[in-house]
């Protein structure tokens, strides 16, 4: 490079520090008295405790005794389904890396040649509803497949809330040592924008737009109260409003946790560094930052990813911020088809770490031939109404369609020496129920 313009960037360089003073203004701001959004914010939490209460009551009730007394009484079925799953899992009925690997190389498979320090998280979304868990736990034993290491869910909490699956849900992947996502009613899509609705307005959401006016405060509440009754954790974000909200939380001392939206729209390294600059902003003493997850856009080339992971690692978040990343997505409702970033994952693990890779959707070859291919639009519908359309069965085979395009990659993953994350208590000889991942 030629001296003068090597110094001529670094004298320009100069002037993008923050000067202290800036940094005060922030600060002398969240102090006072009178700021109407701390304010607001603060009487919201205090609804439920102090933030050493509300963490206690968080704790309490996602002790695993804890929910499978609530399940057995409110859903006796759902609570056997538990029992087997743990009798499954101390069996050790779920095939142990070791031999999947043994599976999909033959016998002579030398431990050394995997990549340990870059494990790929095999993550799917969305899984909607508890039974289709307890399939695919079925069937991995079976067909000596993987269990997700991280799940996403979307769907009302409240409807499943008053028909267990919130419960067996939350209890499930303490069992079998998986973290996951619960996406909270309060969102783009619940009608909170009156000029928004269904596809003809989709335009109109762009941007994050769907949590106007005082909807982070209801999201905070609503937060809280999934938190405090039923140890709800990870959340997923979708809005810079209620991004901020979480920071707040967060450095109040409340332990939420939280995966950033692919709908937010991150597809290049300069929004991704607006979101983790502030997170670092507002990070705890420790260091650490609520956003345990986030999501990039579909767009998103791994060469954005390698530079994000610069700033990732400068603000000490590589082992708590993990980037995900879209496999596979919905057939219908959200990319051009056929969409399949399977090689691209392959190649990032070879030098990114805390990654996972997410299936939206199944192999495009497979989604092709369905009479009901998977549909992000079916995310947003009522259960009654899904079964009485007559399409339970059909979405019940879309999301094996997924879990089946999640194996394939595992696989992939392990020919090319790359080491996974799958269900930790099933597959990787942990017996820790609280263990996050």
């Amino acid at each position: 490079m030629d001296k003068k313009i090597s110094i001529q960037r670094r004298t320009l360089q100069q002037q993008l520090a923050i000067p202290i003073e800036n940094i005060e203004a922030v600060n002398s701001f969240l102090l006072n008295p009178k700021a109407t959004i701390v304010q607001d914010f603060l009487d919201v939490v205090l609804k439920y405790g102090t933030p050493g209460e509300i963490n206690r009551k968080a704790e309490e009730s996602r002790q695993l005794p804890a929910l499978l007394e609530r399940l057995k009484e409110l859903r006796p079925d759902y609570f056997q389904d538990i029992k087997w799953l743990l009798q499954q899992r101390d069996r050790k009925a779920f095939i142990q890396v070791e031999d999947y690997r043994k599976k999909v190389l033959g016998e002579n498979v030398n431990p050394l040649d995997f990549n340990e320090d870059n494990p790929v998280t095999l993550e799917i979304s969305s899984c909607h509803y508890f039974p289709w868990l307890m399939d695919i736990a079925r069937r991995a034993i079976d067909q000596q497949e993987l269990m997700p290491g991280r799940v996403i869910k979307v769907r009302k909490m409240k409807e499943q809330e008053e028909d267990g699956d919130l419960l067996a849900f939350a209890a499930a992947m303490q069992v079998i040592g998986a973290s996951y996502v619960e996406q909270l009613d309060t969102r783009g899509a619940d009608g909170s924008n009156i000029h928004l609705r269904g596809p003809d307005t989709l335009i109109g959401y762009f941007g994050g737009v769907g949590e106007p006016n005082d909807y982070p405060l209801r999201w905070l509440d609503e937060f809280l109260y999934y938190y405090t009754r039923f140890g709800v954790r990870q959340v997923l974000n979708l809005n810079p409003g209620t991004i901020l909200v979480g920071m707040f939380l967060h450095r109040l001392g409340i332990d939420i946790e939280y995966k950033i939206s692919v709908a937010l729209g991150n597809d290049n390294p300069y929004s991704a560094f607006w979101t983790l600059a502030m997170a670092r902003l507002f990070a705890r003493e420790d260091g650490s930052t609520p956003i345990v997850g986030l999501n990039w856009s579909n767009s998103t080339t791994n060469e954005t990813i390698k530079i994000a992971d610069e700033f990732r690692k400068s603000f000490n978040f590589e082992n708590i911020t993990r980037f995900e990343y879209h496999v596979t997505q919905t057939w219908k409702g959200v990319v051009i088809q056929p969409y399949c970033k399977r090689q691209q994952i392959v190649e990032l693990a070879q030098c990114i770490r805390n990654i996972s890779a997410k299936h939206e959707g199944g192999d495009p070859d497979v989604e092709r031939e369905r009479i009901h291919p998977s549909d992000i639009q079916d995310y947003y519908r009522d259960k009654d109404e899904i079964i009485s359309a007559g399409h339970w069965d059909y979405l019940g085979l879309n999301f094996q369609d997924k879990f089946e395009a999640m194996n394939e990659t595992a696989c992939e993953l392990t020919r090319n020496g790359i080491a996974f994350i799958a269900a930790r208590n099933l597959h990787h000889g942990v017996r820790n129920t609280r263990l996050r991942c």
